[in-house]
Parts: structure tokens; C-alpha cells; sequence
């Protein structure tokens, strides 16, 4: 039951932060919705920890990957969509597994915005960055990682997936309850260098550094004994 928490978690959240946009927009404010989405993100993390002692080692390590993906972002704050957030998250699910992965990717969207500026797509970014974490982590999980395999799905996860759910945000409030498919080709089509251009950063950082940063990470957990089991699920 366990292992389905999580993709029901980030399947409902999707789900209702589309609603939200779509009919309490105007009434629900996206800061409630965003820390709704922190709240809940975090059931699945806090239910990993039954029956067994809480590692104050593990917390840490989750809280620095957080930091290390906000500052990621704000040091590159000049330069549009040239961003390694999405990369230090794909090193987060792969090291720390699926569920701290989300929850790096969630965490880092929304205290990385109070620095680019909150909005109705505050949500949309948490849940999408939330997905890369998740699915890097579910992908890598017993497969061996290798330079090429990082850096392929650090472009397709920022490209595709990362793209689509944003652009979403982006439909849901230029066209309101009457999308057309017109419409929204266009917002996507639009959408496609932004993304391509993230995409790539995130490929081309994880091709540089994305090993060393997993194995330095992977030896901190080894030498202290930090995460026993990635995903209890």
C-alpha cells in the first residue's frame, strides 16, 4: 500500500491544483496552495520513518540537497532558463531515492521562487520538479548510473515532462475554461525554447558533474550510515 502513497500523492496534487486554477483561483490564494502541497508532500517521508528511530543525519542531508538546488538557481538568476536546479534533483532521487526526491524537487520550487517571484505557477513548478526527482529516483533505483544515462534523462525529464506541466499553468491562465486546441498549441509551441534551452543546461550539468556529485554524495551516505533503505515503500 505503501508504494502506491506517493504517485497517488503527486497524481491527486496535479489534479487538484488544475481545479484550482480553473474554478478557486481568484478565492484560493497559491501561497495556501503551494504550502498544502509542502504539507502533504510530506506524508509519505514522515511515514518512512515507521517503526524505526528518525536519523537526524538523513533530515540534513535531505535539507542541504534543498539548499544546494535553491542556491543552483540564484546563482544563475541573470541568465533565463540556464538553471541546474533540475540537475541537483535528479542527483537528489538518484542518491536519496524517490520520496526525498520529491520532496527536494518540491521544496526547492518553492523557496527558489521567493527569489524569482511566487505566481499561479508556483504550484505547477513544485509538482513538475517534485515528478523529476521522483522518477529519477524510481529509474535509477537498481539500474547502474553512468554519465550518459544522467544526462539523457536530465534532458528529456526537463524538456518533456518538466516542460509540459509548466506550460500547463501557462494554458490554464491565458484561456481560462475555453482552451481551443489552437491556443493551446501555440502557448506550448512557444514554450518549446524555453524548455529546450533548460533541458540542455540540465543535460550538460549532469554530463560535467553529475557523476562526482553522486558519488560524493553516495559516500557520505555509506561512510555514516545515513539511509539505510532509499524507499520504504
Amino acid at each position: 500500500m505503501k508504494k502506491l502513497l506517493l504517485p497517488f500523492f503527486v497524481v491527486v496534487s496535479l489534479v487538484g491544483i488544475i481545479v484550482w486554477q480553473l474554478v478557486w483561483s481568484d478565492a484560493a490564494n497559491y501561497y495556501i496552495v503551494s504550502v498544502a502541497l509542502l504539507v502533504l508532500s510530506m506524508i509519505p517521508f514522515l511515514l518512512s520513518f515507521e517503526g524505526g528511530k528518525k536519523s537526524a543525519g538523513e533530515i540534513t542531508l535531505v535539507a542541504t540537497m534543498i539548499a544546494l538546488a535553491v542556491v543552483s538557481r540564484g546563482v544563475f538568476y541573470l541568465i533565463p532558463q540556464v538553471k541546474p536546479i533540475a540537475a541537483v534533483v535528479i542527483v537528489a532521487g538518484v542518491c536519496l531515492g524517490a520520496e526525498r526526491g520529491y520532496i527536494v524537487g518540491a521544496f526547492s520550487a518553492f523557496i527558489s521562487n521567493f527569489i524569482f517571484g511566487q505566481g499561479y505557477w508556483t504550484p505547477f513548478q513544485m509538482v513538475a520538479l517534485g515528478l523529476v526527482g521522483l522518477l529519477a529516483g524510481l529509474l535509477f533505483k537498481t539500474g547502474r548510473v553512468e554519465r550518459w544515462s544522467l544526462g539523457l534523462f536530465g534532458f528529456l525529464s526537463a524538456f518533456l515532462l518538466y516542460g509540459a506541466i509548466v506550460d500547463m499553468s501557462t494554458v490554464l491562465m491565458t484561456c481560462g475554461n475555453n482552451p481551443t486546441l489552437a491556443s493551446v498549441l501555440a502557448v506550448y509551441g512557444a514554450g518549446v525554447p524555453f524548455s529546450l534551452v533548460f533541458g540542455i543546461t540540465t543535460a550538460v550539468f549532469l554530463w560535467l558533474f553529475g557523476m562526482p556529485f553522486v558519488s560524493k554524495i553516495q559516500r557520505v551516505i555509506t561512510k555514516y550510515d545515513i539511509i539505510k533503505n532509499k524507499d520504504s515503500r
